[in-house]
């Protein structure tokens, strides 16, 4: 580790966490199952059947759909999504994402018009784009997030927050995302070096992923940036502020905490921890004290759950 790193979390206080059990053994094996703190109610009602409607009317694809968010009912019932441009066919096979894999299919011209169309019928105030990585594009997706970015602005005058691919193959295509100027541009980590090809493929690299949060800054440093990690794949408390450091080395203004959850049985990388919503508490308390503007912490936080409240200026 170096100084600088040693010197941020040797300021940390030692607390005694809550100890968090092993899973269930059985004649079958070992059985993970979900502790009671990660057991949702499904609101009443009816309320979230407007916005699947809207949704399925203009043709839009959201990752709370596409990648099974715990969130969805509650986020639906409020009127408020994440949509997710450049298709539902993602190109990279990581290994904790539900969203398909596969050949994508060509672009669709119209759907930043459908996008804005969709903001403004919800009435949202802050309005989150992501995408699926298409690194079949020359570049990117970037000139798709543009329009979407501007076409949303023109029709709502709402705030505008990006979640983007690493652009790894079209390094300098982010220079035509920050062109459109999102009020937020997020670039998740996901987790820590050590687990970082495991978790995002053999594509990604944990390098650029910060150097992507910088570039944004050079090219434009009004623009806030922000960057989440999964926590329960295995990372250490010390792995886990290497990168909180690496982060605000960057200069990423914005976190958010989150457990994984393996989607399915199939193919995706297994939880190796729950965590427990104190030592999220915890975690997201050091990670303020270390320097971030804005944190959220919990077994549910995503990259864009309550968005707008940590977009709000104090």
């Amino acid at each position: 580790m170096d100084a600088r790193k040693s010197q941020s979390v040797s300021q940390l206080p030692i607390v005694n966490l809550p100890v968090i059990s092993e899973p269930e053994t059985t004649a079958a094996g070992p059985v993970r199952r979900l502790p009671a703190w990660l057991k949702r109610q499904v609101p009443k009602g009816n309320s979230h059947n407007h916005t699947a409607k809207l949704l399925e009317e203009l043709r839009l694809e959201t990752v709370c759909d596409n990648a099974k968010c715990p969130n969805r009912m509650e986020c639906y019932s409020q009127q408020t999504a994440t949509f997710m441009i450049l298709g539902n066919v993602c190109t990279r096979p990581c290994s904790f994402c539900a969203v398909g894999r596969g050949k994508p299919e060509s672009l669709e011209l119209d759907e930043p018009d459908r996008v804005a169309e969709a903001a403004h019928r919800l009435g949202l105030k802050h309005v989150v784009i992501t995408s699926v990585t298409r690194d079949d594009l020359p570049d990117c997706g970037a000139e798709h997030f543009y329009q979407c970015v501007t076409a949303v602005r023109d029709k709502t005058g709402a705030t505008v927050e990006v979640l983007t691919p690493d652009f790894i193959t079209n390094p300098q295509a982010v220079e035509r995302v920050v062109a459109a100027r999102p009020d937020v541009f997020n670039h998740n980590t996901e987790t820590v070096p050590r687990l970082y090809r495991r978790v995002r493929g053999p594509k990604s690299d944990y390098r650029w992923t910060l150097e992507l949060l910088r570039r944004v800054k050079q090219l434009d440093g009004s623009i806030r940036t922000k960057s989440g990690l999964m926590l329960g794949l295995g990372e250490t408390h010390e792995e886990l502020f290497d990168v909180l450091a690496d982060l605000l080395d960057a200069q990423c203004d914005f976190l958010t905490l989150g457990q994984y959850l393996q989607p399915s049985t199939d193919r995706y990388l297994k939880v190796a921890r729950y965590i427990s919503p104190e030592e999220f508490d915890f975690l997201g308390e050091k990670a303020r004290q270390m320097g971030f503007k804005k944190v959220a912490s919990g077994p549910f936080v995503r990259s864009s759950y309550h968005a707008r409240d940590m977009a709000e200026t104090t």
